[in-house]
């Protein structure tokens, strides 16, 4: 029997390849108004899914169409910066040769364009409530690579491999295609290596990617969500920003905030219409003696709906404050209280002055101190087969698989090491190389033979 495009998703084992991995075959099981695919590239750094509009741009179209009729969209829009000269030709050649009911949305170049709440926004004109999601306002939202997996998936082909940026401080900053479970180093010698040789690497994007120094990033393979590997010096802010201890945090936090409200002024959430406040959270922990005895506060509270995109400390801040991890540290401390979040009114609209208050990617950047590799225009493509690959068994939200293989095992590319927890939210895992499993615990290791 046929398997619906629903099922066939989630046979494939396919999650979102960005953020924090959330399967897709739950995700896409809904009827929407819109569709909306996500090509902002929200990082300014990474050039992953400007490389695929660019080179798969009719696989692209032609999933988008399939996806669209699953979930009973009746808007189909690809929502890209308006800067991206070749993929928007790419997309409008793609969409006129299949005669394609796919729209594209132009947005303007400004962090977080890629945020799944601002271009729901950007597109419908419709603010995602607090503590909720696009759903809740008649969309769905799915970035480039993830669409791209559901193209191949449509092939037949399992979700084995993922395409990233390898940039920063590398001999060649190039697009990886590579089996999920590839080392980080593996990934960095496809780029010529690195021009240093002590460094950090970034995990993702510089401004919500995780921060490796270089023996933990030695250690570290490619997984589902992992949209990006970033070299970058230890003396770039920063590695300073990401590496200051929290109490160090709370202690400037208490003694330095001039309650300027610049971190409220140009939160994104806040210009959406949400009632979060960063400046009031920074005052009333000025005030406590401890974090606890103001959880109970509307304000802080507000803490819970934090995207943690890091717009507050890396380019509002005048004093160098850090409000994105007090609010971290506030969520954190609601979460173990078991304080979940409680909307304060039915609906929610941008405020005016957003329209004016979107920051600008390259200026983020260049706060950042990564500026220097803004400009860069990524368009090689490296291939790798590494001998090894070390595939964990938790990548994405939801319950862990269980290993689907015990050592000695031999698979092939395509089979299932990762099995998906029966009535749980998870997905399937499998491996892209032929081998032995050599070990299957919460992580399965293969080696070619």
């Amino acid at each position: 029997m046929e398997l619906d495009l629903l099922e066939i998703i989630k046979q494939a084992g396919i999650t979102g390849c960005g953020g924090a991995g959330f399967p897709t075959h739950v995700k896409m099981n809904c009827q929407v108004e819109y569709l909306i695919i996500n090509g902002a590239e929200c990082e300014p750094l990474l050039r992953t899914d400007r490389w695929l509009m660019r080179h798969k741009a009719k696989e692209l179209v032609k999933a988008v169409e399939a996806i669209g009729t699953m979930v009973c969209a009746s808007h189909l829009n690809i929502a890209l910066k308006e800067n991206y000269k070749d993929e928007i030709s790419c997309l409008q050649q793609a969409i006129k040769e299949e005669n394609s009911r796919v729209s594209l949305h132009l947005l303007p170049n400004f962090y977080p364009a890629g945020d799944e709440q601002a271009i729901v926004l950007e597109v419908t004109d419709r603010t995602v409530p607090p503590a909720g999601i696009p759903l809740d306002v008649g969309a769905v939202v799915s970035n480039v690579a993830t669409v791209y997996a559901i193209y191949e998936a449509m092939q037949g082909m399992m979700f084995t491999h993922k395409y990233l940026t390898v940039t920063g401080e590398v001999k060649e900053p190039v697009i990886v295609h590579t089996p999920i479970g590839t080392s980080f180093e593996e990934c960095i010698r496809a780029a010529g290596g690195s021009l240093l040789s002590d460094y950090y690497v970034i995990s993702g994007g510089p401004l919500m990617g995780k921060v490796y120094s270089k023996e933990e990033a030695l250690k570290q393979a490619v997984t589902k969500t992992t949209s990006g590997i970033v070299v970058i010096p230890a003396d770039v802010p920063l590695v300073t920003l990401r590496n200051t201890p929290m109490n160090t945090i709370l202690r400037r936090a208490k003694s330095v905030c001039i309650q300027c409200s610049r971190c409220t002024d140009l939160c994104p959430r806040y210009l959406s219409g949400h009632p979060l406040k960063p400046h009031k959270i920074m005052r009333k922990l000025a005030y406590a003696q401890s974090v606890d005895e103001i959880l109970n506060d509307f304000d802080v509270r507000q803490a819970q709906i934090c995207s943690e995109c890091g717009v507050c400390e890396t380019f509002a801040c005048p004093m160098g404050l850090f409000p994105r991890q007090v609010n971290a540290y506030v969520k954190q401390a609601l979460a173990k209280e078991k304080i979940r979040y409680e909307r304060c009114e039915d609906t929610y609209s941008q405020r005016e002055a957003r329209a004016y208050r979107k920051v600008s990617s390259k200026r983020i950047a260049t706060r950042l101190g990564v500026d220097k590799y803004y400009d860069y225009q990524i368009d090689r493509l490296v291939e790798l087969s590494p001998d090894t690959v070390v595939i964990p068994l938790k990548q994405h939200i939801g319950a862990p698989s269980s290993a689907a293989v015990k050592v000695n095992d031999t698979v092939q590319a395509g089979s299932l090491v990762g099995r998906a927890a029966e009535n749980a939210l998870g997905a399937n895992i499998y491996c892209g190389i032929s081998g032995v499993v050599t070990k299957a615990d919460t992580s399965v290791t293969v080696k070619k033979a």
